[in-house]
């Protein structure tokens, strides 16, 4: 199916903490068109369609659900909207606002925003996508009344060098913009 057959809203579904695009060439869709999700089962897609539903992440349901492009349903097949499923996400996922502020400021910014965890992050920040480029930065979120041990810093700067990418610290001001906090390595 050609992207212009696709309409959007795409439908999604909600099960439990999970969230699920059952069509795979909508979900192709929105991985070829902003690396959105993950095909399930497969680890790392070589190609932007793919025969398998699409798990999305509570994040980019929540961007997606922001942007229209996407409807969510829960199990029973009643809608959930926007708010309905912030509410939901924010009591299974830490930090789950603060870390969508950063997540839609980034999208918005025209990143690709890819979970961070195998790098000790919130988010894998991409110019292109993963792939295509290599990401070169990483975002952490911390709450803006949290207090970071020197320690922390030090680990963070150590990690980004070793993979060869800036931290980037973001945190919540009022308001609900981001701010960010870059860290470089170098020696003295």
């Amino acid at each position: 199916m050609e992207d212009s057959k696709i309409v959007t809203p795409i439908k999604a579904q909600l099960l439990t903490n999970r969230v699920i695009v059952w069509n795979p060439k909508a979900g192709s869709y929105l991985y070829k068109n902003g690396f959105f999700g993950k095909p399930v089962g497969i680890r790392k897609p070589k190609v932007p369609e793919f025969d398998r539903p699409l798990e999305l992440s509570l994040l980019e349901t929540a961007y997606l659900l922001q942007e229209k492009k996407i409807e969510l349903a829960n199990e029973e097949e009643a809608p959930i909207s926007l708010e309905e499923f912030k509410k939901r996400a924010s009591m299974v996922y830490d930090g789950f606002l603060d870390k969508l502020i950063v997540y839609m400021d980034l999208r918005r910014r025209g990143y690709v925003v890819r979970p961070g965890l195998k790098f000790g992050a919130d988010f894998a920040v991409y110019e292109h996508g993963p792939g295509i480029d290599h990401s070169p930065f990483l975002v952490h979120v911390i709450p803006s009344s949290a207090r970071i041990p020197p320690i922390e810093m030090v680990r963070a700067g150590r990690l980004a060098t070793t993979v060869r990418k800036k931290f980037i610290i973001a945190t919540i001001k009022r308001g609900e913009e981001a701010k960010y906090y870059a860290f470089t390595w170098f020696k003295p």
